[in-house]
Order: C-alpha cells, then sequence, then structure tokens
C-alpha cells in the first residue's frame, strides 16, 4: 500500500474506534502508533511514544490548561456565576425575554473567567432556570437559551478550545484569545436580539420579570467588579504584553482564589474540590493531546494531508474550498464531541487552508465557533445532555427543538467572519 491508502486506513480505523466507545486520547495513539510503525519501522514508533509523552507532559507552556480551568473553579465556589446572572436580571429583566436575554450576558460575562462551555452552561442551569420558571417561561426555550449561551465559553477568553488548537496548530495561544474577543461580544449580541424577536413575536416564550427600582439596578453592580478586573489583569495583561498566557493564566487563579477566600465562600471541601476537578479535566485533555500529537505523527508521514491539500488546491475556488469544510464540521459535529472534532480534523485541514491564503488565528475562530455549534446539535450535542441533567422535567426533544431558532444568529456569524475577517484579526495585529 501507498503511504496515502495507509493514512486513509488509519483515519476510517480511527473513526470506527471513536464510534465503538474508546476514548479519543487512546484512538488516536493506538492508530498513529500502529500507522507510524508499518510506514516508518517499529523501533521508530516506540521512539515516538516514548518522546511525545514526556514532552507534553513536561512543557512549561502545556500549564496553562490547568491553571485557567483552576481560575474557572475558583470562580464558581466563589459565586461570581450567581452575582453576574443577578446583575443582568436587575437590567434586563422586565422585557419579554429578558431571563433569558440577562442568561446570555451573565455566560458571556462568566466565560471571561470560566474556559469551558459545558461548566459555563452547567452552572447558568442552576441560577437562571428557578428564575425562569417562576415567570413560566416555556421550559424548552429556557433550556435551549442556557445551553446555546453556555458556548460562548469556548469563544470568550480564556477558552479550552483555543488553547488545544493553539497546541495542535502551534499557534499563538495569546493571539487566539484575543482574536476571540470581537467574535464573542457579536455572537452574544446576535443571541439577545434573536431572543428579543422571537419573544416579541410570541411572548409565551419568554413573559416578562417583576420590576426593579433604579437603586437595585446600581446596587447590584457592586457584585460585579471582581469579574472585570480579573479579566482586565488576565486578557489586558496577554494583550499589552504583560504576560504570557501561563503567567497570565496564574495570576487570575491567585485573584480568583484570593477573592472567593476573603468573601469566605471557599472551605476546605469546595478547594479539595476545585482541585479535583482540575486534575480530573487536565488529565483528559494531556492525554488527548498526546494521542493527537502521535496521530498528526503518522498523519504527516502518511502524506495523506499533503495530498488532500495538492488536489483540492489545485483548481477549486477558496470559498468553496471553505465552504465544504464548513459542512463537513457541521456534519461531523452532529457526530462526534467537539474537541474530537477538532483535534481529528486540524491536521488535515490546516493545511488546506493555509495553502488558500486564509489566516490560521482566523481559522482558529472559524473552528472554534463551529465547535460552538456542535455543542447544541443533535444527537451528540454535550451542552444539551448537560443541561437535560439539571433540568430533568423539560425533555431533551423540547430543547434540541428550540435550540433551531438559536443557530440562525451563530449561523449569520460564521457569514460575517468570512466576509469581515478583521473581526477576529484586528485585535490580534494590535498586540504588543
Amino acid at each position: 500500500m501507498t503511504p496515502v491508502e495507509v493514512g486513509i486506513i488509519g483515519l476510517s480505523l480511527m473513526v470506527v474506534l471513536l464510534f465503538l466507545g474508546m476514548p479519543i486520547g487512546f484512538s488516536m495513539g493506538l492508530v498513529g502508533f500502529t500507522g507510524f510503525a508499518y510506514l516508518n519501522g517499529l523501533n521508530s514508533a516506540l521512539s515516538l511514544i516514548g518522546m511525545v509523552p514526556y514532552r507534553t507532559f513536561s512543557d512549561y507552556g502545556f500549564s496553562v490548561v490547568p491553571l485557567f480551568m483552576l481560575m474557572g473553579t475558583f470562580a464558581f465556589v466563589a459565586g461570581i456565576s450567581s452575582d453576574l446572572y443577578s446583575a443582568a436580571q436587575k437590567f434586563m429583566g422586565r422585557v419579554p425575554g429578558g431571563l433569558a436575554m440577562a442568561s446570555i450576558a451573565a455566560c458571556a460575562a462568566f466565560s471571561a473567567i470560566c474556559g469551558s462551555s459545558t461548566a459555563t452552561g452547567a452552572t447558568m442551569a442552576v441560577v437562571a432556570l428557578p428564575e425562569m420558571k417562576k415567570v413560566r417561561y416555556s421550559p424548552g426555550f429556557a433550556t435551549a437559551t442556557i445551553a446555546v449561551g453556555g458556548t460562548l465559553g469556548i469563544m470568550i477568553p480564556p477558552s479550552l478550545t483555543f488553547m488545544i488548537y493553539g497546541i495542535i496548530a502551534q499557534q499563538s495561544i495569546g493571539k487566539l484569545f484575543i482574536s476571540g474577543i470581537f467574535p464573542g461580544i457579536v455572537a452574544a449580541l446576535l443571541l439577545i436580539g434573536t431572543i428579543s424577536i422571537l419573544c416579541h413575536i410570541n411572548p409565551l416564550l419568554g413573559p416578562p420579570g417583576s420590576r426593579t427600582t433604579f437603586r437595585e439596578k446600581i446596587v447590584s453592580l457592586k457584585n460585579v467588579w471582581i469579574m472585570l478586573i480579573i479579566f482586565i489583569v488576565v486578557i489586558g495583561g496577554i494583550y499589552v504584553g504583560f504576560f504570557s498566557p501561563t503567567e497570565a493564566a496564574g495570576v487570575g487563579c491567585f485573584c480568583t482564589f484570593v477573592f472567593a477566600v476573603v468573601r469566605r465562600r471557599l472551605s476546605w471541601e469546595g478547594f479539595l474540590e476545585s482541585i479535583y476537578e482540575t486534575v480530573k479535566i487536565s488529565s483528559m485533555c494531556f492525554i488527548i493531546v498526546t494521542g493527537a500529537i502521535i496521530f498528526s505523527y503518522f498523519l504527516t508521514v502518511s502524506k495523506l494531508p499533503a495530498e488532500l491539500s495538492a488536489a483540492i488546491g489545485g483548481g477549486w475556488n477558496r470559498y468553496i474550498a471553505l465552504a465544504v469544510i464548513l459542512l463537513t464540521y457541521l456534519f461531523l459535529g452532529c457526530l462526534m464531541d467537539t474537541i474530537a472534532m477538532i483535534l481529528l480534523t486540524v491536521p488535515i485541514f490546516l493545511p488546506l487552508v493555509s495553502e488558500y491564503g486564509f489566516d490560521p488565528i482566523w481559522f482558529g475562530v472559524i473552528v472554534t465557533l463551529m465547535a460552538e455549534i456542535a455543542l447544541v446539535t443533535p444527537p451528540v450535542g454535550m451542552n444539551v445532555f448537560v443541561i437535560s441533567g439539571i433540568a430533568k422535567d423539560v425533555p431533551m426533544y423540547s430543547t434540541f427543538r428550540a435550540v433551531g431558532y438559536l443557530l440562525i444568529p451563530m449561523l449569520i456569524l460564521v457569514v460575517l467572519l468570512i466576509a469581515f475577517p478583521q473581526i477576529a484579526l484586528f485585535l490580534p495585529t494590535t498586540m504588543k
């Protein structure tokens, strides 16, 4: 067999292993090792699996993952999520769909200190769903709003998806973080506008909440300042070049820890739970990244990405090629987890989009946006599963049905990013 044929067989085998239930990190590592051994010899493959895990786990730059994850868990323990929702509710809750719009705003704000979409969605579900039930929101619409709002957790920095993409694509994590700010804000505004239109057309989806006085609105802001300070220190420090992403993660983690202690919201049990969750998520990420790097070595020696780039790069219009890639992401997003999707496709698609002259940082934003859509599309919509686990009285099909309307603004954002790439690229070009 030619190396390209071996690459195609290996890729197909890995997809089969994924559908059989093998964890993504182990399936990529196993297929990558076997394929590399077939093409380059067993001794080379054994050297590869000895080198890659050590380099991955000992790399100082990889410490950005557990530090940002720990910052998010400390923020949850400190009650920042409930403070953000309370403030947004007081400002937006009185209008039709106001509580749903407040949920989107709070998700966007909490995403600035939490890089996980499922964590953002689950946190806001606990806080916002009871309030929506009080004013008799449509159950499916309420859960769909929080599920889609939670996806902002992987667009607005710090973002676990940007970290994974940056590691695999060998791009600046700092630039990726900064590139997600404007698209994240635009996504939140588009979602809020869509909710407002839907609730004015059908007021039963989201009835108005209770009135609040001007004084109550101002008082609610007193608990929001810590989030703004942490975001400005962490992301602002990266933007002006004062911190590397790893240093910024350490500073943000420390600031969040101090705030949780000062507010007396961090018990010893809460501290241990935060450490446990961080270790669990980080270990999963490191194993996945290790497997993906081994698999990418196999793809490289198989010459499959290069042949694909040569085949498509010959005569296709660049936007037609991009449309095919985006449709592939939409299809894969219905079938597999977002991290698996990114790790599987980026080594294949990145050389192709680079061949067509698309910016790798911009493509990282596009990939992250497609991952957001994947998080709420059936049958494997991870955010919907998480929210349904919290709102057990709401049928999952009701949530998926309501999600369809809220995917429209996400698709509009995809078109905007293609038409106006500077939405994502302007801020990174001004970094120091």
